[in-house]
């Protein structure tokens, strides 16, 4: 069991959030300048990617991702046979969902001398995306964290136990971050406020909405551009039927450019009785997410599907996409959405497969009882034969 604080937010002091994320476009362009003068130079490719990230995870801007996979071509060209390009390659690789590319990468690094601590940790993160050996990696993660103390450890550990099923103790470590965190930039302490909201919000079997919301409100209050928490705290409020305070969380928001901003709002277009903006809304979130999809459809596809199966209004096409997903990264939740999005589509025959499979893979694990799919009986196919 996890010890410490259950609650470390109240002495994280950060860097006040509009000023952080203006200094990260400005700090943004001066890395990708140094990089462009000077592509192998010690540590500038890792720094773009970092900011990249940050630019993709708290403020929108999807483009990140395609940037990214320029400079990791870029690298390859310049220096094609070193382990860190093909380090960097796989870092660009996982972050796109492409775990196979991450793994082929990985090994190739490694083949070239690659630092082992780095490419561990990659082979971690790649391994927890895809729900390999999670059991073993728990242990891997608690080593890590009992040597570094640091945020950068507790928090895949507090996500880790999240896909375990274990949430208490994965709020713990997530508080334990927060406690352990002696940085000022706010993204770090927006990031975890954000996890937590998921915990209670979308994880637990019976979800704590207001729990998250508080939750999803201190990430905003540390980061306030920070789309992803806008989203979920605005659909926390849709569902209140608190439909004014859903738009005011989401309009800032709209510039990013993410398709799920126009979603949401689409949602609450059509709640405050608002059809035509709503359609133009629906329409742009749908050119969004296919736009993503053509470039990206690894990394877009788990989001894209959950569009097209509520008010995208596209059951196949949620039921096409959730299996790009699922064979890309058979995790508890991806066989959970599957079997969802294939009886949704009508798909009984598919259903009972996904099923079946799941339990094949997931069955004794502890997560899987608290998981819809371990109350759902397995049916003789014939049961679904027309």
């Amino acid at each position: 069991m996890i010890t410490g604080p259950d609650l470390a937010t109240g002495c994280v002091q950060a860097t006040d959030g509009v000023i952080a994320a203006i200094n990260l476009r400005s700090t943004l362009a001066q890395s990708w300048n140094r990089f462009w003068q000077a592509p192998l130079r010690p540590g500038i490719a890792e720094c773009v990617i970092e900011q990249e990230q940050l630019h993709a995870q708290f403020l929108g801007d999807l483009d990140a991702y395609g940037r990214l996979e320029q400079l990791a071509g870029h690298l390859l060209r310049m220096d094609p046979d070193s382990a860190r390009s093909a380090l960097v390659d796989g870092q660009v690789a996982a972050s796109t969902h492409r775990f196979a590319d991450a793994r082929a990468c990985l090994s190739r690094a490694r083949d070239r001398g690659c630092p082992a601590l780095a490419a561990e940790r990659l082979e971690m993160s790649i391994d927890q995306a895809c729900g390999e050996s999670l059991e073993d990696l728990l242990g891997r993660r608690l080593r890590l964290v009992r040597q570094s103390g640091r945020l950068e450890d507790w928090v895949p550990l507090g996500s880790l136990l999240a896909d375990l099923g274990d949430f208490d103790e994965a709020e713990r470590a997530y508080c334990r971050a927060l406690g352990a965190y002696r940085d000022v930039s706010p993204f770090a302490v927006a990031w975890v406020c954000f996890l937590l909201g998921t915990v209670w919000g979308e994880r637990v079997a019976e979800p704590k909405y207001e729990r998250a919301a508080r939750w999803y409100a201190k990430a905003i209050d540390c980061l306030p551009g920070y789309v992803k928490a806008r989203v979920h705290l605005a659909e926390i409020r849709s569902a209140e039927g608190r439909s004014a305070q859903a738009r005011a969380l989401l309009a800032p928001a709209l510039a990013s450019g993410d398709p799920e901003v126009s979603w949401r709002l689409s949602d609450v277009a059509i709640a405050q009785g608002r059809p035509g903006e709503a359609h133009t809304l629906s329409e742009a979130a749908r050119s969004g997410f296919e736009r993503l999809l053509a470039k990206h459809p690894l990394a877009f596809a788990d989001h894209a599907a959950e569009f097209y199966a509520g008010s995208g209004n596209d059951a196949r096409r949620a039921f096409e996409l959730t299996g790009i997903d699922l064979a890309n990264r058979p995790t508890l939740r991806a066989f959970e959405k599957a079997h969802a999005a294939a009886l949704e589509a009508g798909e009984a025959l598919e259903a009972a497969s996904i099923l079946a499979a799941a339990r094949r893979r997931w069955e004794s694990a502890p997560a899987f009882r608290q998981s819809p799919l371990a109350a759902t009986p397995l049916r003789p196919e014939s049961d679904h034969a027309h």
